[in-house]
């Protein structure tokens, strides 16, 4: 089955290099993504970097091997994740406004035999649900600003 693309597109009233730190860590993940449940990680202490990789367990159960795949701060961050026949990926970018910045964030979701389905699925439901959560991160942010 072809890869099912998402994007949504999210402003934030905050400098990017904010953003970037906050959406890019995925200790902070549970705060903002509704999905999610927890993230397990090998070294809690440890910063965020290219290679980094976790556990996450959302609400349903499924439980992806994630990977930041580019970290290049404060332009885009990205990430691969993995579960059973199901793969996934999502590339965050950071454009700088004059009152904060823009998150474009763009990925794609794909299925093998059984998975096929249940990823496109997920796949039509992604540019809503990542929307949803973004704003979710940006009204965090703000309130701490």
């Amino acid at each position: 089955m072809r890869p099912r693309r998402f994007r949504a597109t999210v402003d934030f009233a905050v400098q990017r290099e904010v953003v970037f730190d906050y959406l890019g860590d995925p200790r902070n993940r549970p705060e903002w993504q509704s999905s999610l449940l927890s993230v397990t990680l090998a070294d809690r202490d440890a910063e965020p970097h290219l290679g980094m990789a976790w556990r996450e367990t959302t609400m349903v159960g499924v439980r992806p091997r994630m990977e930041i795949t580019r970290f290049e701060r404060p332009e885009v961050w990205a990430e691969v994740g993995t579960w059973l026949g199901i793969a996934a990926t999502l590339v965050l970018t950071f454009e700088e406004r004059a009152a904060g910045c823009r998150v474009v964030a763009e990925g794609e979701i794909s299925g093998r035999h059984a998975y096929a389905a249940p990823a496109a699925l997920a796949g039509r439901l992604a540019g809503l649900a990542i929307g949803a959560d973004l704003r979710k991160a940006a009204r965090i942010l703000d309130r701490r600003s």
